[in-house]
């Protein structure tokens, strides 16, 4: 019993320590959040400072090979690209990736993509 009830405050210890690390932080100074999509998708968005820009890489994970995307980002309210992805194999996913002006400090920058089958992903993080 006295075993049990160690492993499991061992966990919890552990457990707390993670929630403890902000989420969003990476390496280096990277963010990465998670997006929020309908029909059953999932997106991951990804800032980080690169040769006086902004690395922005959104992740798209559909499970279906070949659809397309029409991808749109926007910093500080403002379009700063855009452009199409395919999903493709092993994990019907893309990445979107583009280095757009900025510095990090105070820029916000939005992530939508949209499927041809009706689909909608939509990351937000701040660098």
């Amino acid at each position: 019993m006295h075993a049990r009830l160690t492993t499991i405050l061992a966990l919890a210890a552990a457990l707390a320590a993670l929630v403890a690390i902000p989420a969003a932080n990476a390496k280096d100074g990277d963010v990465r959040v998670r997006g929020t999509c309908t029909k059953a998708a999932t997106s991951k968005l990804k800032l980080s400072s690169e040769n006086g820009g902004i690395e922005v890489e959104l992740e798209v994970d559909q499970n279906r090979n070949g659809v397309p995307w029409r991808v749109v980002l926007r910093r500080n309210g403002a379009v700063v690209a855009s452009g199409t992805a395919r999903t493709r194999g092993p994990s019907g996913s893309f990445s979107f990736r583009r280095v757009i002006a900025g510095t990090a400090g105070s820029d916000r920058v939005v992530a939508v993509a949209r499927s041809a089958s009706g689909g909608t992903c939509t990351a937000t993080a701040t660098i």
